[in-house]
């Protein structure tokens, strides 16, 4: 893997620290984590879906938790006795935590667990102060600073 340098982002771009902070924190880890297998998707435009496959789990054993902009989701198995002999077993019984990282103004919203899978549901709500706005040019909607009348020049000239 290709290590970037993004000193040169800190040059022209003001307050995108954190971006270049998950580019390189991205670039550290090794690889994802692939227990428990899970898909994020795009509903519509400011809404998403993760989805995680959670085969055995019960509701009981699962603890989400939302805090600013990190998203944990843990699993933890109550002990269980043996119930028999395995000739095979591929349904993980281990324990998990995995973390997803929200972009600024994104929220969970909902969370269900139905056959096995886990859906937690998410919205992207921007606040109206940080919706983009037009701008007035010479208009009512901006202060304007207040310039020196013609009588205060001519003072000031003579």
């Amino acid at each position: 893997m290709r290590n970037f340098d993004f000193a040169p982002l800190y040059r022209s771009a003001i307050g995108f620290d954190r971006l270049a902070h998950l580019f390189n924190e991205a670039q550290r880890a090794e690889t994802a984590p692939s227990y428990p297998p899970y898909n994020i998707e795009l509903i519509a435009e400011d809404k998403y879906r993760i989805t995680m496959a959670l085969a055995g789990f019960d509701r009981s054993e699962l603890e989400i938790e939302s805090e600013r902009d990190l998203l944990k989701i843990v699993g933890r198995r109550q002990k269980q006795d043996a119930q028999g002999t395995f000739l095979h077993r591929g349904i993980a019984a281990r324990d998990f935590e995995h973390s997803f990282r929200l972009a600024d103004h994104v929220k969970v919203i909902a969370a269900k667990m139905e056959n096995g899978l886990l859906n937690i549901e998410l919205i992207r709500e921007i606040p109206e102060a940080h919706k983009p706005r037009k701008i007035m040019i010479d208009g009512d909607n901006l202060q304007l600073v207040q310039t020196p009348n013609e009588s205060q020049v001519e003072r000031q000239a003579a």
